[in-house]
């Protein structure tokens, strides 16, 4: 399952880790030759570095594998059915049911000569560009983001899928550069739109937004489940129901992330489309403060990181059937399964007690509450109106560079 890169170096130091991964950057950079747009290497529907269509678990890539749908799944899984209303759930969604396109009936934004409009009219939305004297107007198909952060919209031109050159952005209420294209002004009406998104980056982009979208190595729309639903990370459900159905225990032909190993589900598993070490340090345009929004990488960086500690898993802070919790507070126990307490620092005897518990890491000798809030710092990427939390644990100093 994991990709000979990591299965090397989960058997080497964490020193010796970082060293060949540079040292495969270092390579991979002098060997990357296709330029991507500034919006495909760090826009909203994010793509490049690593293969996210290799044939998974999760993502067989057969053709013609049998989807059921969340509804299936929810059937016997009932404790689930909220699943489909978190960010995941709603990562992509069909411009009718956008709730961001259905409850801004009219966004606007102006620059320079170009205007930009878009206006509700029934279930759909339209996307109007213009220079005051030529006017654009597509319908927009689908709305990419929840909009937690942003959202940015796919419309159909020319027999081609392109990406809207404005995004909507939830702290601005409205609209702004889609991410990458803040730096340079449209040259012409045809590049004030957006631009048309290659036929390799439109099936990652449906690969990491929605289930089912990939047939084989093909994009079919007509497929699709929006969003991140069930099958996107447990793979096609047919044959497992046939198998539950049938009392076949033995066999569930399902596939469960929970079994992967901490560092095979960073990096492999979420990091397919979060960004892994492996991809962020091999693209050469993810670089500077854009990084703090990949979080597989972020965690393989940290100081402590270790790849085969379970408590560092993922999973050990998110429950991906649920939204992330915004509360610093309920991270804490979770930074305390590592780290001894506060108090240990006075008392020898509670020091061992719970270093025996495995909490062998130090202290901090300046609090023990809200932990994430200090060493988990939000960091805002220009020109996405919105601060990350840093998964880049470590000791924050006043004035300290980005550590990239």
């Amino acid at each position: 399952m994991r990709r000979e890169p990591f299965s090397v170096l989960s058997r080497c130091s964490k020193q010796q880790t970082v060293v060949i991964i540079l040292l495969a950057a270092a390579f991979a950079a002098a060997l990357l030759t296709e330029v991507t747009s500034p919006s495909s290497a760090q826009g909203p529907a994010m793509s490049g570095g690593g293969d996210r269509l290799a044939a998974t678990p999760w993502r067989p890539n057969k053709k013609d594998a049998t989807y059921v749908g969340p509804q299936a799944c929810v059937k016997c899984h009932e404790t689930e059915t909220g699943q489909r209303s978190t960010a995941m759930g709603r990562a992509m969604q069909p411009a009718a049911i956008s709730a961001v396109l259905r409850t801004n009936p009219r966004l606007t934004f102006r620059s320079g000569a170009y205007s930009y409009e878009i206006t509700r009219k029934g279930e759909q939305s339209l996307y109007t560009v213009s220079n005051g004297i030529q006017t654009f107007s597509e319908p927009i198909l689908y709305s990419f983001g929840q909009g937690k952060a942003g959202q940015t919209y796919i419309y159909r031109h020319n027999g081609e899928l392109h990406e809207s050159r404005v995004s909507f952005y939830r702290d601005l209420k409205g609209l702004d550069w889609t991410m990458g294209y803040q730096l340079t002004l449209p040259s012409s009406l045809d590049d004030a739109l957006g631009r048309a998104i290659k036929v390799n980056e439109a099936r990652e982009c449906f690969a990491c937004h929605s289930t089912a979208a990939i047939n084989g190595l093909e994009l079919q729309l007509d497929r699709l489940i929006p969003g991140i639903t069930c099958e996107a990370c447990h793979g096609p459900g047919r044959d497992h129901i046939a198998a539950m159905e049938a009392k076949r225990l033995d066999d569930k032909h399902i596939f469960n992330p929970g079994k992967m190993e901490a560092d095979e589900l960073a990096q492999e598993f979420c990091g397919s489309c979060h960004q892994s070490a492996e991809q962020v340090l091999t693209n050469n345009l993810l670089q500077g403060v854009i990084r703090v929004r990949f979080q597989p990488y972020r965690l393989f960086t940290s100081r402590g990181h270790d790849p085969d500690d379970a408590r560092l898993r993922c999973t050990a802070c998110h429950n991906p059937h649920e939204d992330p919790v915004h509360d610093a507070a309920f991270y804490d126990p979770k930074c305390l399964s590592c780290h001894r307490s506060a108090l240990s620092l006075k008392s020898a005897a509670l020091a061992k007690a719970e270093e025996n518990e495995g909490r062998t890491d130090k202290a901090c000798p300046v609090a023990q509450r809200l932990c994430a809030s200090c060493h988990m710092p939000k960091i805002e990427v220009p020109g996405t109106h919105f601060q990350f939390t840093d998964h880049r644990i470590r000791i924050v100093r006043p004035g300290e560079p980005f550590p990239s």
